[in-house]
This record gives structure tokens, sequence and C-alpha cells, in this order.
């Protein structure tokens, strides 16, 4: 025996390390006290090496839909390994191929395709894997999920965990509905509550006790809504019966604030003139716009963020000429912002360059505006007099210079 190797009571031989000494061809004898019955068939021994990554895919790629997205895996053993490539959590690849070198191929890359993949190295001795997260870029949001329901005193807590937005700012809104058992209503009529940026949570208020809710929630982008998430049912605690009902809460105003209207856009002489309708729904005093713009496709930029809600146009000058703009209004009211309104499009090519401005101020301030008009009322008023007082002059001069000639006349 080699240090290392044992028998196992049933006859099994265990060999810890495998190395040159275990090679060779082996039989095996069973006996008792009345002699044998011979050996076994021979078995051989054959040292194989478990397979290993030479070229192992990164932990995480980004890439815009559409585009294709190569994703390489390479293992090698004795004997050599298959590579195989799945998706966790879904069934088949989803439409990916995989190449001659093992690599995963999305030809074109598709929402659906964002996820974690998982590449396994397999043999005969053992088998490995390596996973890598695919991030779908330009896309709707994915659906959130792990949706959970508090119940509470006449009200609910929705949590949830976000997933992911596509590579764009996302935001959520809360969906509910009582569940009445009528059997002649054809559909529910579900409720949507806005949740304030960023935020993961958010508390539904006067509810009904004892009455079964339906929850969901809904995520959008500025390329729009994705999936809604799944349906949770939760029934809203009451009023103990053995105890006197509490005050009711202080009733909650809750903010309808919808988008700016019909934007329009007209090229003038001074710029371009943007002119929209005010919000048709909102349920506390406007406080004003914030323009925003992007130039050429590019990222959007605030391009002023203190257009009074009185106002309903407003001029841009200083842009680019052979350059495509497109601007979009949102309107806020407090800490409330209200989703982009429709985008308009402007393309400067051909135009004339527009005078210089960086940003969006009106022609002149008001009290500058009446500095400059009183200054020049006063000087019409100061030529005014002075000519006035030039004639006036000019008369009595020739007044006396009359007189002195009938003087020296004889």
């Amino acid at each position: 025996q080699f240090p290392g190797w044992s028998m196992r009571s049933d006859g099994s031989i265990v060999i810890a390390t495998g190395n040159d000494d275990a090679l060779g061809v082996y039989a095996c004898t069973p006996y008792n006290s009345y002699g044998t019955a011979g050996e076994s068939r021979p078995t051989r021994v054959l040292l194989k090496d478990p397979p290993a990554f030479t070229v192992r895919p990164k932990e995480e790629y980004f890439q815009e839909v559409g585009r294709e997205l190569v994703i390489p895996c390479m293992a090698h053993g004795d004997p050599p390994p298959t590579i195989t490539w799945v998706k966790l959590g879904s069934a088949g690849k989803n439409g990916a191929q995989v190449d001659a070198n093992s690599s995963l191929v999305f030809r074109p890359l598709i929402k659906e395709q964002h996820g974690v993949w998982e590449c396994m190295a397999s043999n005969q001795v053992a088998h490995i894997s390596a996973a890598t997260s695919v991030h779908v870029l330009g896309t709707s949001p994915h659906a959130v999920t792990n949706v959970s329901v508090l119940p509470l005193l006449l009200a609910a807590n929705i949590s949830w965990e976000p997933g992911f937005d596509g590579g764009y700012f996302q935001r959520f809104s809360v969906w509910y509905t009582p569940l009445v058992k009528h059997l002649s209503r054809a559909h529910h009529d579900w409720v949507s509550l806005s949740v304030p940026a960023g935020a993961q949570h958010l508390l539904v208020e006067n509810l009904q006790p004892d009455m079964s809710y339906q929850f969901s929630v809904l995520a959008q982008n500025k390329l729009g809504s994705g999936p809604f998430s799944q349906i949770v049912t939760s029934v809203p605690r009451g009023f103990p019966l053995t105890t006197v009902p509490p005050e009711p809460p202080a009733m909650t105003i809750r903010i309808f604030l919808s988008p700016p209207q019909a934007l329009t856009a007209n090229e003038t002489a001074r710029g371009v003139l943007l002119q929209w309708e005010p919000p048709g729904q909102l349920s506390v005093a406007l406080s004003g716009y914030a323009l925003e713009l992007r130039q050429d496709k590019g990222g959007w930029e605030v391009l002023d963020r203190s257009i009074p809600s009185t106002k309903t146009q407003v001029l841009v000058p200083g842009l680019i000429k052979d350059a495509f703009y497109e601007f979009r209004l949102v309107a806020f009211a407090g800490s409330y912002i209200s989703d982009p309104s429709n985008t308009v499009n402007v393309s400067t090519a051909g135009m004339e360059v527009y005078p210089s401005r960086t940003q969006l101020p009106e022609l002149l301030p008001q009290p500058v505006l009446a500095g400059v008009i009183g200054g020049i009322c006063f000087l019409s008023v100061a030529v005014i007099f002075s000519t006035v007082a030039a004639c006036i002059m000019n008369r009595r001069r020739a007044a006396r210079i009359q007189k002195r000639r009938q003087g020296r006349t004889p």
C-alpha cells in the first residue's frame, strides 16, 4: 500500500490522492472460510484532469439593445470539457447562440436577454461554472420584485425591490383595487398613486376595514412602462371591537399634477418660440415650469428652471446652426414634479444663427426696461425743449436786427 490508501469494510479501496502510483489494472478477490470463487474482472485506473477555465467571462457586461454582444468562455481538461450556457431563472437561451469558440453571442441583443448567465464546463471528472450579469441598456424598465404588503389600521404599506431601469431614471406608481364580490362586475376599477422619486415604498391610506384589496407596482422611464409586478392581496385591519375607535386621522391631500399640454415650437427672427397650455389636472397651485433640452440625441439638460406659472410661452435664442434640438416641459407645484410634456423637435439646418445667449432670459428685465424707457422719454423732452428755446432765441435776434436796420434808415 501507499500513503493515503485504505480499504473499507465493504472491500472498496480509497485512494486519497490520485497520482502516478494509482495507475494500473486492479482486480478484487472475495473469500471467506470456505475459500474463494475467483477474482473479479480487471478494471483499469486512468488519471484524468478536471475542467479549468482558460478564459472566464467578466462579472458584468453593459450593452445597448439592438447591438451585438459576445461573451467569451473557454476551458481545458482531460478529456476536453463540454461548455454550455444557461440563463438563470429562464428556460433556454432566449435567442442567444454559442459560436465555435464556446462564446455566448447576442445578435442582436434584446431586452429579454437581460439577467444572469452561467457558463458551465463539464467532463467525466467534474464540472465547473462561472456567472456573468448582462445589462441591456436603452429599454423600458423591468418589473419590480419582492412586492410585500403590510396591513395597517385602515391602510397598507407597500414595499418592493426595483428592477433594472433600462439605463434611464425610473418612476414608480402603486395600483390597487378592492375585491368586491359582485358577479355582475365585469372588471375592477384600479386606482394609481404616484411614488415620490427615489422611494421604494408607499403608504396607501383611507382603505375600508376587513375588505380584501389587490396591489401591484408599475415602473416607468422615458421610454415607456415596464410590466406590472405580481398582484398581492391583503386585508387592512379595522378598529378593535373592544375599544373606542380613535380619532379619525387628518385628511391627507393627494397631489394631482398632469404635465403641460400641447407644446409647440415656431421659428422667429429672434429665436425659437415655444408655446404650451397649462396642465389639465392639478389639485394645488402651480409653482412654475422647467424647460429641458437635449442636442443631437444627447442627454437631457435643464435649460431654465424658473419659468413663472403665469407664462405659456418662452423664447429660446442662442441655438447653434446645423444642429438638432429636442425640447420638453415639466410643471412643478412645491416639491411635486409632473411627468414631461410632449417633445418637440427643432432643426437649425439652413437657419441663420440666432444671437448667442446661454440661457432663457426675457428681452430685458422689467426694472432695466423701465429705466431705458424713462431715459429715452427724458432725452426726447430735453431735445424738444432745446429746439423750442433755440427757435425763440432766433426769432428775438431777428427782431432786434430788424429794429436796428429801421433806426438807421433816414
